[in-house]
């Protein structure tokens, strides 16, 4: 199993930035996909999750109306597509597979990324 974030990188405050998680090793369809993020000295964040199965897309309210995430099950990949971006956006970006009713409040995560860092410039 592996999950491979990139598209991490330097952003003007204000600007956009896209990520993308491609999977491989499990069922895609059969798992949630969710993003993460963890700034030096913070908790880790949870801000998206999206799974298929139920149809179910969710957004923590730091992200909600800036960010959107999308699934292209047919590459087996995830994208975060970051907009108006803020300087409390810089963090490492994590994506994590977890059973497919997780956006939905039930099971656990399974599979981790390595992460990308997002740096934002003011």
């Amino acid at each position: 199993v592996q999950l491979v974030e990139s598209g991490g990188g330097l952003v003007q405050a204000g600007g956009s930035l896209s990520l993308a998680c491609a999977t491989t090793g499990f069922t895609f369809e059969d798992y949630a996909i969710v993003w993460f993020r963890q700034a030096p000295g913070k908790e880790r964040e949870k801000i998206t999750c999206i799974s298929n199965n139920p149809l179910i897309t969710d957004y923590s309210d730091s992200v909600k109306g800036r960010f959107t995430t999308s699934s292209d099950n047919a590459k087996r990949t995830v994208y975060l597509h970051m907009n108006s971006v803020k300087p409390e956006d810089a963090a490492t970006y994590y994506c994590a597979a977890a059973g497919k009713y997780f956006c939905a409040g039930y099971g656990s995560l399974n599979y981790w990324g390595r992460g990308t860092q997002v740096t934002v410039s003011s």
